[in-house]
């Protein structure tokens, strides 16, 4: 295999168990296995690749699919490679992310206008001066689902960053404070510049799981489970409506190389 497209049209199967041509053209991205477990339960589908590193699960009739791609920034940047197989039309992150400004609480979903690249991996994709950012058209549509939903959101800037344990380090959360970040996380800004390269149209929707600035906000086993019983389901259920009504609904999304 001498090329990229051949190596994503073998790796991607590899990866997840399901035939390229199986996926959909809107792809919904997340990091949790429930979420996969919940879109299958809703669309009464399969789940393919419990064997592998990827587990996916495609609803045909809407053109969809959903992808547990794992935790962090390199596994981000893995599956937007490989979804170039597919050339999809618009691919959706439905993340968790650490609020970081005091207005943002748990619960609140934020919509991000941009991303700090601050995990290193997206350097080997584009220079470092090139900004994160979703695609607006994607966003704009989301958006219109959360406000049908009668949810409030957030938006501002995230930081996406390696590290997976540094709420005791209060240098890095002293810089943070300066960034003006409303929120932290592993993948946003891997998406988003990852999809530039590639040129796929992307978005992301992040779930405030935890405020990680505090000692006592820190992401526990029991308050994990407390968010994902309160607010997984409406964050799957804008997603699913968002990538499901925006190629009839939406604006045509185009993608404009830099």
């Amino acid at each position: 295999m001498k090329t990229k497209a051949e190596i994503v049209a073998n790796w991607l199967p590899r990866y997840t168990g399901k035939k390229v041509e199986d996926f959909g053209k809107y792809i919904l991205l997340t990091n949790f296995s429930n979420y996969v477990e919940k879109f299958s339960k809703r669309f009464n589908v399969p789940i393919s690749g419990m064997d592998r590193p990827m587990q996916t699960a495609t609803h045909k009739e809407s053109d969809l699919s959903i992808i547990n791609f794992g935790i962090g920034s390199a596994n981000a940047a893995t599956v937007m490679d490989l979804l170039q197989a597919v050339k999809p039309k618009g691919v959706l992150f439905l993340g968790k992310c650490g609020g970081i400004k005091a207005s943002t609480e748990i619960g609140h979903f934020i919509l991000p206008i941009a991303a700090i690249r601050g995990e290193g991996t997206s350097n080997d994709y584009l220079p470092p001066e090139v900004p994160a950012m979703p695609s607006f058209k994607l966003h704009k549509f989301v958006s219109d689902k959360i406000v049908e939903a009668n949810v409030d959101y957030r938006t501002g800037v995230v930081y996406t960053t390696n590290r997976r344990v540094w709420e005791h380090d209060t240098m890095f959360k002293e810089r943070l404070r300066d960034l003006k970040v409303i929120g932290i996380d592993m993948e946003t800004a891997t998406v988003f510049t990852v999809g530039v390269a590639n040129e796929i149209p992307r978005g992301a929707l992040l779930l405030v799981s935890d405020m990680p600035m505090t000692p006592d906000g820190v992401k526990t086993e029991a308050s994990d489970k407390k968010v994902t019983d309160g607010f997984v389901d409406l964050h799957l259920e804008i997603g699913i409506k968002a990538m499901t009504e925006i190629g009839s609904k939406g604006e045509q999304i185009k993608h404009f190389t830099y």
